[in-house]
């Protein structure tokens, strides 16, 4: 496009939703289906929540599933991740991916777990005596 709006005479109808160094450009909302909240799962999918992937989901077909979908699959495998993690390694915005994942939930496909809130832990001063009265021991 040239900057009063008008296609150069260069490209073909259609090439405002192409970029020649990007690639073709698909709008969040239609890998999502429109949609802007992960489903009923009742899941909170905040940034740091950790994503496993289910090996154990009964009849697993990845061919049924979107490209996006699979991606996010293919970044679960190897260990667990976090929603901001999976959003930068598929590098799909963070609402994308909480849709995504809200419908992997949903297939039982993934599950989602949240870290231990620091206030939660242990004590580091027991830990280090339990540590010290396993050494004596």
């Amino acid at each position: 496009m040239i900057e009063d709006g008008t296609r150069a005479p260069h490209q073909p109808p259609g090439s405002q939703w192409y970029d020649h160094e990007a690639g073709p450009l698909v709008r969040p909302y239609a890998m999502t289906g429109g949609r802007t909240h992960p489903g009923p799962t009742g899941v909170r999918f905040d940034l740091i929540a950790l994503v496993t992937l289910d090996t154990a989901a009964p009849g697993a077909d990845d061919t049924a599933l979107g490209p996006e979908h699979r991606a996010l699959i293919g970044l679960c495998r190897p260990e667990t991740q976090s929603v901001a993690e999976l959003a930068t390694g598929a590098d799909l915005p963070v609402g994308v991916v909480r849709v995504l994942l809200g419908d992997l939930l949903e297939w039982g496909r993934v599950t989602v777990s949240r870290p231990v809130p620091p206030a939660q832990l242990p004590d580091e001063r027991i830990l280090r005596e339990v540590i010290e009265g396993l050494k004596a021991l």
